[in-house]
């Protein structure tokens, strides 16, 4: 595949997920595979996708001098702007005449001479002028939204919620790439082991130094390795891992994970109660549950009973008071993970919030009643929004007083995350280990 195939290709997955919201990390796959895209070319491929996507409110401030007044540009082209920008300002390995002489063929290939033409003028003006300083902008909510590429309602909700240094940090670490990491199945394997059976097969890993049994990637993808297909490992980021340690589980407990899919939660309670006991993982999604399955059995845990189950009506199918352990990692708006999911900083709404706050509060409300008397109940989301974290909880706690916060969360977590549990809870942002923003919340039913 030459190198045009591969802005050609960036061109088309940055346009579905333009006009189908399709998820960025998903079509990047399935277009690797269906392209079946040479290993060499796929880091560049995912640079340009990724890129361009994290950057594009900053590409479109650049652009937007440099067009005419009133100019209609097709979406395509536009797309292919911000493309070849983001190589002529981001990219220092690839000449910005290189960049520009293939902006200007695909133009010809896809559109005709007038956009060609149209695309070299935009490109050599900019190359000529330079970019327009971003300075410029006086409002420093503003410009912190325009220079990390965050809309300015989530910037603004940040700034509330945290100030604007705090802010900052994460908007800017959510511009780099994100790390992938991974949970060894100590039921198998030692942690020193399993990092010299991968760099035999030629990946470079190092420990976590956050978490016991997590490793992180410096280079290969983990599921491509025989040492995943053995499992003898889980891919998972480090901040949900934490989940585990905050319920506590004991061998032979009965645990419920209440929105369980893809199972990377389920998988790490089994592997802590050493595969006793039972884990029910529920999905709301047939497809999500059959992942949990698979997981599953290539870890070899038998514990784990996934079902096909809303549970919001938990209670029509389970006794009250059935678990020792609940888990509701709840659906969230997810903006602890932009890094991983950059297209979701546009998709996401400001409305979207208010409604997944009645979908959490549904939740613990059917869940809650199912948690043994002196059980443990842990509230998570990949999300750093106050509303639904802090806020949720101390309504739920307010509005259900059989419960209790748990202030024994911290003797349970690892050396590393102790002084980041204030009583009760833990909420990590992305710059904090360079994990995703994640919030814990631990809750004992009154005996």
């Amino acid at each position: 595949m030459s190198t045009k195939n591969v802005r050609e290709t960036a061109l088309e997955i940055l346009e579905a997920i333009e006009k189908n919201q399709a998820y960025s990390n998903l079509l990047l796959n399935q277009t690797i595979k269906k392209n079946q895209i040479p290993v060499k070319d796929i880091g560049l491929l995912t640079e340009l996708t990724y890129g361009t996507l994290q950057r594009k409110m900053t590409l479109d401030y650049f652009l937007t001098p440099f067009f005419k007044k009133n100019s209609k540009i097709e979406g395509w082209v536009q797309i292919l702007l911000r493309l070849t920008l983001y190589q002529m300002v981001y990219l220092d390995k690839i000449p910005d005449r290189a960049a520009i002489y293939e902006a200007v063929e695909i133009g010809k290939k896809r559109g005709h001479k007038g956009i060609a033409s149209m695309v070299n003028g935009v490109l050599r003006s900019i190359q000529r002028e330079g970019l327009p300083s971003l300075e410029e902008i006086s409002d420093p909510i503003q410009r912190l939204s325009i220079e990390t590429s965050h809309p300015i309602w989530i910037v603004n909700k940040w700034v509330n919620q945290f100030g604007l240094k705090k802010a900052k940090e994460m908007c800017e670490i959510n511009l780099t790439a994100p790390m992938q990491t991974a949970r060894v199945n100590l039921m198998k394997i030692s942690r020193e082991e399993c990092i010299a059976r991968l760099e035999l097969e030629g990946f470079e890993v190092e420990r976590s130094p956050i978490i016991p049994e997590a490793i992180q990637a410096l280079k290969g993808n983990l599921a491509k390795s025989n040492v995943f297909l053995e499992g003898l490992i889980t891919i998972q980021d480090e901040s949900s891992m934490l989940v585990a340690y905050a319920l506590g589980v004991r061998e032979n407990e009965v645990v419920l994970d209440a929105c369980a899919a893809p199972g990377g939660k389920s998988t790490h309670i089994a592997e802590k109660m050493k595969n006793t006991g039972e884990v029910i993982s529920l999905d709301l999604h047939a497809h999500k549950v059959k992942l949990i399955t698979e997981n599953a059995k290539r870890l070899s845990l038998t514990s784990i009973h996934p079902l096909v189950m809303d549970s919001r009506k938990a209670l029509e199918h389970f006794e009250k008071e059935t678990f020792d352990k609940v888990l509701l990692d709840a659906p969230c708006s997810g903006l602890g993970v932009v890094r991983r999911k950059p297209d979701m900083k546009y998709t996401k709404k400001e409305q979207d919030l208010s409604q997944l706050r009645v979908i959490q509060q549904n939740l613990l409300k059917s869940i809650s009643p199912l948690v043994k008397k002196r059980g443990i109940l842990v509230y998570s989301t990949c999300t750093v929004d106050q509303e639904e974290n802090e806020d949720m909880v101390k309504e739920f706690l307010a509005e259900n007083p059989e419960f209790e916060e748990d202030l024994t969360v911290k003797e349970r977590m690892p050396e590393a995350i102790r002084p980041f549990v204030k009583d009760y809870q833990l909420q990590i942002f992305p710059q904090d280990f360079s994990s995703d923003g994640f919030y814990i919340a631990v809750l004992r039913k009154k005996g």
